[in-house]
């Protein structure tokens, strides 16, 4: 089972990270954060345009490694039409799962997210899955300093 989520987990990344999703600036966006990994250097901005508190739409700018484009990449598709209550609670499973916080992490509960639950076998690529996430929890909060995994 873990074989074919290994492969699996390598496709998906290997398509996102050739083909990102939601690469492109949203003009007139509520919400406008820049992430910073300085260990590996990845960089990208995340927008996220509001209904209210729903996500209407998200897309990102940047550049990074294959991981962390594909983690954005995935992150921006899942949290469109999400609430803000509904993003933190994807942002503290996708952590959970990632960091190997949880032994026993359900993969069943961050649906197609699962497929990064490989990075947590690697330590130094923890940040470079999460600094997405980490910089969408500062969209959410409305927060306007960059974000760096350090």
């Amino acid at each position: 089972m873990f074989d074919d989520l290994r492969d699996l987990y390598q496709e998906v990344i290997f398509d996102h990270n050739r083909n990102p999703r939601n690469f492109r600036i949203i003009e007139n966006a509520d919400r406008k954060v820049e992430g910073f990994n300085p260990l590996c250097g990845d960089r990208l901005t995340l927008y996220l345009q509001m209904d209210g508190d729903v996500i209407a739409d998200a897309s990102f700018q940047g550049s990074g490694c294959a991981i962390s484009t594909a983690s954005v990449s995935l992150m921006t598709e899942i949290v469109k039409g999400k609430t803000e209550e509904e993003a933190e609670e994807l942002f503290k499973k996708f952590h959970e799962m990632t960091t190997g916080k949880d032994e026993n992490f359900n993969l069943e509960t961050i649906g197609k997210l699962a497929v990064l639950a490989g990075v947590r076998e690697y330590p130094a690529r923890v940040k470079c899955a999460t600094l997405a996430w980490h910089t969408l929890d500062a969209a959410i909060k409305n927060e306007q300093q960059a974000i760096s995994t350090e």
